[in-house]
């Protein structure tokens, strides 16, 4: 894997929704983790972000330099950019409602 923009839609600030994201994922090759992590983040923007963000794939085995900026201590770990405040999830990501409040999606829970 290597770093990579993956979804980016240009209507997401215009809409007003506030719901637009830049989101890291840092993994460490191709991991059973890391392709789980990468598989439910994938999963989980197609459901609740509409397009709304902006991704980047980040192989620490191939660039361990870019851990330092994000302070990545454990891998796989996503890092929220925008809207600040920087947040931050460790892990497979395959706890969807953690995934939701790691990520200040709380208030769309109730609504599904």
């Amino acid at each position: 894997m290597k770093a990579r923009a993956g979804a980016r839609s240009k209507k997401s600030h215009a809409n007003g929704n506030g719901r637009y994201m830049e989101l890291r994922l840092h993994v460490a090759g191709q991991s059973p983790k890391s392709l789980a992590a990468l598989a439910n983040l994938k999963k989980f923007c197609a459901e609740h972000l509409d397009g709304q963000y902006e991704l980047q794939v980040i192989d620490l085995v191939k660039t361990p330099q870019l851990a330092q900026s994000d302070q990545i201590l454990a891998i796989p770990t996503l890092v929220r950019k925008l809207p600040v405040p920087i947040r931050k999830i460790i892990g497979d990501l395959s706890d969807s409602s953690r995934v939701l409040v790691g990520l200040d999606l709380r208030d769309k829970e109730g609504a599904e």
